[in-house]
């Protein structure tokens, strides 16, 4: 346990009588270690079953950051952008040493986020804190990169596409979107789930922590069991579709719900259609 952990889990169990200055301290010191990479919300875990382990006294700490924090004006362009937010919860600010493409037109990172060298940040888009993005990857216009989310490298998140945060509960997964993945416009990633490394899911398609998806490859539903969140094997090609309601008056009414399916695995053909752009680099 470091220095740090330690001090930010006294502080948790301190509660209400906390010392207030002592708790924003520590935030900051958390928010630094966030920004550098040095601390992760969730990190690979190779003896954890899903690969991954969520790390919850860096959550702990900054819930301490939002709780501790003064609401200030935070507005922008000599007060014409009104805004209103914790003075603990900066923009992030990379400058150009950090190697990182952020495009004019309205994006924002928030400090204690980790983005990596070479990743491009297409207008307006949004990373929120604990984040962390690797290298090379491509954050599209519209995208959210929610609280905690973890993006791997070379990772196409397109125009639209939602990837959900979660600080509470404090023990549960981030969503993850391991290396060379590609996140299709307008797509939900929701509760935890998991896409493993250079799968495809599908311009419209919604992965929840309750999601049962249909691998027409293999022959077998995916569902989440227990503690084990949503997995989408690696190379996987997830695409929208439909089963019908077989109970009460889905037959009578023609009902179907939305189904995720795998209609394949990554090939050479998908590669060349999924290829990150380089002549925008």
């Amino acid at each position: 346990m470091t220095n740090l952990e330690r001090e930010i889990t006294d502080l948790v169990a301190a509660g209400a009588s906390a010392d207030r200055e002592t708790a924003r301290a520590a935030f900051a010191r958390l928010r630094e270690a966030l920004s550098s990479g040095a601390v992760r919300a969730a990190e690979p875990d190779r003896s954890s079953p899903v690969g991954w382990r969520v790390n919850t006294w860096v959550k702990q700490g900054i819930l301490l950051g939002f709780k501790f924090g003064d609401l200030v004006d935070a507005s922008m362009d000599h007060g014409r952008l009104p805004f209103y937010d914790k003075d603990t919860l900066p923009l992030k600010r990379p400058g150009l040493a950090a190697g990182v493409r952020i495009v004019p037109g309205g994006s924002a990172i928030r400090d204690g986020a980790y983005v990596a060298p070479g990743v491009i940040c297409m207008p307006p888009m949004y990373v929120n804190i604990g984040a962390w993005i690797g290298e090379q990857s491509l954050i599209d216009s519209h995208a959210l990169v929610g609280s905690c989310a973890q993006i791997g490298a070379r990772v196409h998140v397109s125009a639209g596409a939602q990837i959900g945060g979660v600080i509470e509960p404090v023990g549960a997964l981030p969503v993850i979107v391991e290396d060379e993945a590609l996140i299709g416009g307008n797509t939900g990633l929701y509760e935890g789930a998991i896409i493993r490394a250079r799968a495809v899911v599908a311009a419209g398609t919604v992965l929840t922590g309750s999601t049962p998806v249909y691998d027409l490859v293999r022959g077998e539903i995916i569902k989440p069991t227990g503690d084990r969140p949503l997995v989408i094997p690696e190379g996987a090609v997830v695409v929208p579709g439909a089963r019908a309601v077989t109970s009460g008056k889905g037959p009578e009414w023609g009902l179907s719900l939305a189904t995720p399916v795998i209609v394949k695995y990554r090939d050479s053909r998908t590669d060349t259609r999924t290829e990150l752009e380089a002549w925008i680099r």
